[in-house]
């Protein structure tokens, strides 16, 4: 049985979309309460409205912190309609039910984005609005509650439809939405105040939004969601739904090109299945790209691929000749989309600066492990040359580059390049010499010479096999973390075989 809708109370921060669902009250004579800029707002659509003060008959004080918190307010919406006592306390204190209650919550994460000083953030801490949600969304046997103004044209249509009332099952909906604002509001203060304390590994507090359903998990039997605002990050230009798959893929790319700097040298990586089968540099992003697509053309297609520069004709031209999945960029030329939409289903996504989070965080056995994000990847001035000759100018240029590619790859992983240039990579094997080979006989198959190649390791050398096999093939200097008891035997070797072999004590495990 739909049950009416006689009294509401209204109190927003956003007025903007409120009109329709005011005009609807006003229709019904429904008894509107409401305070400050929402009452001043519910008065010019020529709707009555009672101001909070005169059922309480108490002003709001302390700058307005305090306005709604009062029995007379918490009693009329919390009160059991149907319990005989709750409805004898409510006459004899004369508290009058309030049957819709419309509030959304102080922009407090919105505050915190803007980089506003801790005093403003702190007065964006909803209290009363935050106290109403969870007693309407409480009593919601009684009460409808509406927590978000992306609601209000949805409750407009449902009480034009229902008379202005509402059964038991639209209430338990929109209550039920009103306890994840609040969950998700709470989570978001905490995280700000935790910050910095010992608070903040405590409890693993997560609340990401919206939600966006996908057409699949990693395979079509598994269902599938995204949550968070992909349109901070990306401006999808063309193409159809970014898949599971495709967002995985997506977050490698750019993971990747993040080492990349967008002043440098044009920069092109190409990858599949989250590894890079092609990363490379150059003076030009169309050379780039044919230098990164020479690494493995067969691996290429149906890949992801991003670049650090504007998406140029020439370039585009490139592109078009290879079937992939996703291109990202931080801007397209009008005349490379015009050749890059022929293809109706290729998604293009245009990169914007955004801040990521620090940390990462999975799903694991009954429970959730996290991590802080690999941040760090070692430059010349960190390599320590443990042979009897050092690398050249040229090689160090070669192993800052394998090292930066050799962070984002599986292990356990050997990457083989030249300064700007990937050559293989032997990705996700159970030994370093089977990485190695893998390595080594893929270079061989696209026609790359390896004689003065280098090499990257992601974690030590537990033996100088790995050395004897790089030499052999004509590598001629060497980065790898150290930290092996047997670090002297790979050493030796290298200087056996005339190669130069730097440390840099920092392992790149990626599992």
């Amino acid at each position: 049985m739909a049950q009416p809708i006689r009294s509401a109370l209204v109190s927003v921060y956003y007025k903007d979309r409120l009109e329709p669902l005011v005009a609807l009250l006003k229709e019904h004579g429904v008894t509107i309460y409401s305070t400050g800029g929402t009452q001043q707002f519910i008065e010019e659509q020529g709707a009555p409205v009672t101001a909070v003060e005169s059922l309480t008959g108490f002003p709001a004080v302390f700058g307005g912190r305090v306005k709604t918190l009062h029995p007379k307010v918490f009693g009329g919406i919390l009160h059991r309609r149907h319990e005989a006592g709750d409805l004898q306390e409510a006459e004899q204190h004369q508290i009058p039910p309030i049957d819709l209650v419309i509030v959304d919550l102080y922009p407090f994460e919105e505050t915190v984005a803007s980089g506003a000083a801790e005093a403003d953030v702190i007065e964006k801490i909803d209290i009363g609005g935050i106290s109403l949600l969870r007693a309407a969304a409480k009593n919601f046997r009684d009460v409808l509650v509406v927590s978000s103004r992306d609601q209000y044209a949805a409750v407009t249509e449902l009480l034009q439809a229902k008379g202005c009332a509402t059964d038991l099952e639209d209430r338990r909906h929109y209550a039920a939405a009103a306890f994840e604002a609040t969950s998700h509001y709470d989570t978001q203060i905490f995280r700000y105040m935790a910050q910095g304390t010992e608070l903040s590994g405590a409890a693993l507090k997560l609340s990401e939004k919206p939600a966006t359903p996908l057409r699949y998990g990693e395979n079509p039997h598994q269902a599938g969601t995204f949550y968070g605002d992909l349109s901070a990050l990306f401006d999808q230009l063309h193409g159809k739904q970014l898949s599971y798959n495709n967002l995985v893929d997506v977050d490698a790319a750019v993971l990747l090109m993040q080492e990349f700097d967008a002043a440098g040298p044009a920069a092109c990586a190409i990858l599949k299945h989250t590894n890079a089968c092609g990363v490379a540099q150059a003076d030009s992003l169309h050379q780039a790209y044919l230098n990164a697509l020479s690494c493995d053309p067969v691996s290429a297609f149906g890949g992801v691929i991003i670049v650090n520069k504007p998406v140029d004709a020439a370039t585009a031209e490139e592109l078009n000749k290879l079937f992939f999945e996703v291109l990202i960029a931080p801007e397209f030329d009008e005349a490379a989309m015009t050749v890059l939409q022929s293809k109706k289903n290729r998604i293009l996504l245009r990169q914007k600066p955004v801040q990521f989070p620090t940390k990462q965080v999975k799903t694991l056995l009954n429970g959730v492990i996290e991590q802080d994000f690999d941040k760090v990847v070692e430059g010349a001035a960190d390599f320590r040359t443990v042979t009897e000759s050092a690398p050249t100018t040229e090689e160090v240029a070669a192993l800052e580059f394998a090292l930066k590619v050799c962070k984002h790859t599986k292990s356990n992983t050997i990457v083989l390049a030249r300064a700007g240039q990937l050559l293989a990579s032997g990705v996700g094997q159970t030994s370093r010499v089977d990485a190695l080979r893998q390595a080594i006989e893929k270079a061989r198959s696209f026609g790359f010479d390896l004689q003065g190649a280098v090499m990257a390791s992601d974690a030590f050398f537990p033996f100088p096999d790995c050395v004897k096999i790089a030499g052999e093939a004509g590598i001629r200097a060497v980065v790898q973390p150290g930290g092996s008891i047997k670090d002297q035997d790979s050493i030796v070797a290298c200087n056996r075989l005339g190669m130069a072999m730097v440390l840099t004590g920092v392992r790149h495990f990626k599992h």
